[in-house]
Order: structure tokens, then sequence, then C-alpha cells
């Protein structure tokens, strides 16, 4: 089981939660909804599984009864953020100079922006996110080297036209763009338009540029999956769980670098595997042929 650095802000009635509509920020702009610190967010328990400081009582209290039913959960948690890493310098190192990261999260030492900018220093990075909690770190997330562009766009993942729109203030979409949707699609189901969204984001990307994506399955540990997702449901927070075919259908027409589609920790590790098997979601990089 796992949690995440983002989510969408949906309510159970499915509307964006937290903002106003039309309500984008970019660059020094900083209002924001206030933080609802009585109920228990996924970026925040994400945070506490990473040792951070962002988290409220109520996260760690919801991260506990996840590691009840699931002690892995810490090392996915961890296993998916250095998928994030590794998929970040190999399309740098492959020549991709612009990326693009929605669902950013509480700033996590390193961030994109710093792995990318270490292989390029002169990489453009935009961050979108809905989280007033991420708007309030998005400071951190600007910090970059002189040569480079950071950027913070705050928008709703279910809205890619203007996430496009704003982020080509920054970037040049004629050129490789990696689209980065890390731990995001299980907050999206496929009648919430979750294909719709990640076909328009890739549409309007060059020919050579990258989709990097993880996302929650059940395939490996289905019961322990089963029982995280209704402890996420009792705490007001719908996920999804998707099979190896329905995770594959996201890249369709993209080709998919080795070893494609299989458990982020499986990813181009690194090291000496730990003998634990793989943790409970997906990941895989495609290019844009």
């Amino acid at each position: 089981m796992i949690v995440s650095d983002c989510c969408p802000h949906v309510r159970r009635d499915g509307r964006a939660a937290g903002r106003t509509e039309d309500q984008h920020v970019t660059g020094t702009d900083r209002t924001a909804a206030p933080i609802d610190t009585t109920r228990p967010h996924p970026a925040r328990v994400y945070d506490w599984f990473l040792g951070g400081k962002d988290n409220y009582p109520v996260d760690e209290e919801l991260g506990r009864r996840i590691m009840a039913i699931d002690e892995g959960a810490v090392r996915a948690a961890r296993a998916n953020r250095a998928f994030m890493e590794r998929a970040t310098r190999t399309l740098a190192e492959d020549g991709v100079h612009q990326f693009l990261d929605i669902g950013t999260g509480i700033p996590t030492e390193p961030h994109l922006h710093r792995i990318a900018q270490s292989v390029t220093p002169d990489a453009r990075v935009v961050y979108v996110d809905n989280d007033p909690i991420v708007l309030a770190h998005a400071s951190a997330l600007l910090r970059g080297t002189p040569e480079g562009v950071t950027e913070y766009v705050q928008a709703d993942a279910r809205d890619p036209r203007t996430i496009l729109e704003q982020a080509a203030r920054v970037l040049d979409f004629g050129r490789p763009v990696a689209l980065s949707l890390i731990a995001l699609l299980h907050f999206v189901a496929d009648e919430d338009g979750a294909h719709e969204v990640v076909a328009t984001l890739v549409d309007a990307l060059a020919p050579g540029s990258g989709l990097v994506l993880s996302t929650m399955t059940a395939d490996f540990e289905p019961e322990n999956v089963e029982k995280g997702i209704a402890a996420y449901t009792a705490g007001g927070v719908t996920l999804v769980a998707r099979s190896r075919d329905e995770v594959a259908a996201f890249f369709e027409g993209l080709d998919l670098l080795e070893p494609g589609i299989v458990s982020v920790a499986d990813w181009r590790s690194e090291g000496t595997p730990d003998g634990r098997g793989p943790v409970s979601l997906y990941g895989g990089v495609g290019r844009r042929p």
C-alpha cells in the first residue's frame, strides 16, 4: 500500500475543493485557501512517512493506521520517490531540458529540479499542484540554478488545458518536455477523466518528449491494498488501484523504456535488491516517437 505526495483535492461529490474556480498561481503569487488540519491529507501522510515535519497529528494517526495494515508503506513511499529521481535523471541525461511535474506535493529533497539541473544546469522546470500546503512551500521549489528556470503553477490536475497554457509561459512545447505524473492518477478514476487528462497532456508534447508515471496497483498485495484503500476512504480520500494492463493504456502511442511497466522499486533500481519483493505501485517511462 502506498500514500502519495499529492492529491488533486476532490471532495466526495467530485468537485474541486480548497480553491475558487480559475485560481491559478504562478511565480510570487502566494494566495491560497486555508489549510484544513482537522482531516488527514495524503501529501502530509506521505511527508510523515518520509520523516518530514509538514504534517499534523491527524496525518500521523492515519499513517500509523496504514502501517498497522502494511508495515511496508514507508518502503513504498521511499521507493516511489527514488523512482522519480532515477526517471528524471534518465531523461535529463538523454537530452531533455524541460520538465512539467503535475501533482508536485510537499517539497522533499532532492526536488525534481535539483536532479534535472544537476545534469543540465539550464533545465526549465514547472511544478503544478492545487494544494495550499504545496503553495505555502513553493518558495523552496523556486530555488534553482542561475542558468535554469523553476516555476510553480497552482492548478487542478483535472484541468490539463489550463496547465498547458500556464506552463507555456516557461516551457517551449515545440521542444521535448518530460511530463511527470508521480503517484497522482490513483486519485483520478477513469470515470472522472483520468485517460482524457493524460491524453490531452501527452498530445501537447513534441516528439522526443517523455511521460514518467507511477500509480497504485493491487496486483502484488491485493489484501493489503484493499485494506489501505478502506483506511483512506474512512479518512475521506478515495483511491483507485489499477492492473498492469490498465496502467499500460496510459502509455498508448509511446515507446516504453526498458524495463517497461514494473514495480517502481524495480525500475532501473541501483544497488543490491533488498529481497522484500515489489511495492504496490507500477512505474514506467515512455518516449513520444
